[in-house]
């Protein structure tokens, strides 16, 4: 049986670049820069660097600016709120965690100030926004957020679970992201300049992208999206595989997933941050799948790197090369790396039928899509029947220790709450394999482990599907109380590290060499079950881990969520 197409029935986009599509299209088409020095908070020393900022009107309501960005970008794509939704899908990194900065620093404690710190809180106001009672999901794989939410929201409308649903990409600017690329000396003092020989790194930015995506042909649809790939490089925690291995298979995936060839692609748009390592792990990879590749060009040089949200941005942007028949400039190139896939230097006009968007993010988390002129190409054939998942194992850890502790307890009618000591947490890993992780990894890493065990099989999960309500409390808390400690001199690079929501995940794909589909769900007590809908969704024939974990936090656990914090543990 052959499967649904996939259009773009509307579109939003909020960028350095401008407000909107029109505002977008007309600063691609005159190569524009919308990097400039930081703005949006002060800094105690140093010079700001160059970053995407937004221009974003005063705020008229107590929302955090994360969730401003969203709705103005929602708004764009589905202008009638009484519009039908099935869904929504959001991918984030950041929720409220400029605001609630702004709240530790004025040692305020109320619960209710903190109300929108979570990711999930922007897919839930978007939800009450859009009367949408379908499935509001929260996607957290840091770079490649974006990637992820369309492929599930792909996933959703192809097995006939949804007809029309929103997906976007959101984060704004703040100190953890800021400062946390500084430490990891990722950021270009002079701005990013993706594909350059002398390119130092990024530019941290902001943004939000909506998509109205709908299986309905409408009148005058902006795009289609053909295929997408997912993989993960199970490699390093924040640097890509050098040689692109994992970029290959989420491309590779992508184009058969849209049953075309490397030929029937007009255009790349690259993931191509600007860092030396990043741009040329993706030249490796697209060198090994084009023969002859087409043109080429990143746009982050413009709009900077708006983490989450970079991937619908560029999403937007590619349906804009397809609609309007350009190919957007690689801004901020001065003198290309003759080591690397020569970019486009200034915009041109000209038709495309199809582009590959690649989304690359920390974990190795891989995303590649395929966006296409509608119904350019051959209704696609496969929709391979899906397959309900088996339980193989099981782990659980509470308050008591494991699951036998656990289940003993519970047979006694003795109460599970209670905090482990972090040995505790890992007491079944090799003490050298966690002595740099913290509690959320480590007990992460603990459960696959311990579930793997019980299957008593001797094949390994290849794909991790994870929910976690708070991510990782330890080391946002640790990166924050550093960074303030030391007047913003000496942040953690570690704890940035580990500071993604999607980190314990891929210490999961590191231990196992879980290489398939790596995917962060975040939403709130809902957590687990949203990482088991993407696991139905997307796991398909191949073993996967689908792991709940959340950890409790003295200083962040009160303040988040009250029925975690210590008195009720």
């Amino acid at each position: 049986m052959s499967r649904h197409r996939i259009y773009i029935a509307g579109a939003g986009i909020l960028s350095s670049l401008g407000r909107g599509c029109e505002a977008t299209y007309e600063a691609l088409q005159k190569n524009s820069c919308g990097l400039s020095p930081l703005r949006l908070f002060c800094l105690q020393s140093n010079a700001p660097m160059p970053a995407g900022e937004v221009n974003l009107p005063s705020p008229g309501s107590l929302l955090p600016r994360t969730h401003r960005l969203a709705l103005e970008a929602a708004r764009q794509a589905v202008p009638d709120p009484s519009t039908p939704l099935d869904g929504i899908i959001i991918g984030s990194t950041t929720g409220g965690i400029l605001t609630t900065e702004e709240l530790l620093k004025k040692g305020r404690t109320d619960q209710m100030a903190f109300q929108y710190h979570g990711l999930t809180t922007v897919a839930r106001q978007l939800a009450d926004h859009f009367s949408c009672s379908g499935p509001a999901l929260t996607v957290s794989t840091a770079c490649s957020s974006g990637a992820v939410a369309i492929s599930i929201a792909l996933a959703l409308l192809r097995q006939n679970r949804a007809s029309t649903v929103l997906v976007g990409g959101v984060d704004s600017l703040c100190r953890l992201t800021y400062f946390g690329f500084h430490s990891l000396q990722l950021v270009d003092p002079d701005g990013a300049r993706p594909m350059d020989v002398n390119r130092k790194g990024m530019s941290v930015a902001e943004g939000a992208a909506m998509l109205l995506l709908t299986t309905k042909k409408t009148d005058s649809p902006l795009a289609e999206i053909t295929g997408f790939g997912l993989s993960c490089d199970a490699y390093h925690p924040a640097t890509p595989h050098p040689e692109g291995k994992g970029a290959i298979k989420a491309i590779r995936a992508a184009l058969a997933d849209a049953e075309i060839a490397p030929e029937d692609i007009d255009y790349i748009n690259l993931h191509g941050t600007g860092t030396p390592d990043n741009d040329r792990a993706e030249s490796q990879a697209l060198m090994d799948v084009f023969k002859t590749p087409p043109p080429i060009s990143s746009i982050k040089g413009a709009t900077g790197h708006s983490l989450a949200a970079a991937a619908v941005i560029e999403a937007v942007v590619a349906a804009l090369a397809v609609s309007r028949g350009i190919i957007p400039a690689n801004t901020g190139l001065i003198t290309p790396d003759p080591e690397l896939l020569p970019p486009q230097k200034q915009p041109e006009k000209k038709k495309i039928s199809a582009v590959l968007s690649n989304s690359f993010g920390f974990g190795g988390n891989n995303g590649a899509l395929v966006i296409s002129e509608p119904d350019h190409f051959p209704h696609p054939v496969s929709n391979p029947e899906r397959k309900p998942l088996t339980v193989c194992g099981t782990a659980c850890l509470t308050g008591m220790g494991d699951l036998r502790a656990t289940l003993h307890a519970l047979q006694k009618g003795i109460s599970t709450a209670g905090v482990l000591d972090i040995g505790e947490l890992s007491a079944n890993l090799p003490a050298r394999r966690v002595r740099r992780l913290k509690r959320l990894a480590r007990m992460t890493l603990s459960l696959a482990f311990a579930a793997h065990t019980d299957t008593r099989r001797e094949d390994k999960p290849t794909a991790v599907f994870m929910g976690t309500g708070w991510g990782a409390l330890s080391e946002t808390h640790d990166f924050l109380a550093r960074l303030e400690e030391t007047g913003e001199q000496f942040p953690s690079p570690t704890d940035f590290i580990g500071s993604v929501h999607n980190g314990p995940a891929g210490q999961v794909a590191l231990f196992f060499q879980a290489t398939g589909a790596n995917i962060t769900c975040s939403g709130g007590d809902y957590s687990f079950e949203q990482a088991l809908l993407a696991a139905d969704l997307l796991a398909g024939d191949e073993p996967c881990c689908v792991i709940g974990a959340d950890e409790a936090h003295e200083v962040f656990s009160p303040l988040l969520d009250p029925s975690t914090g210590p008195k009720n543990l």
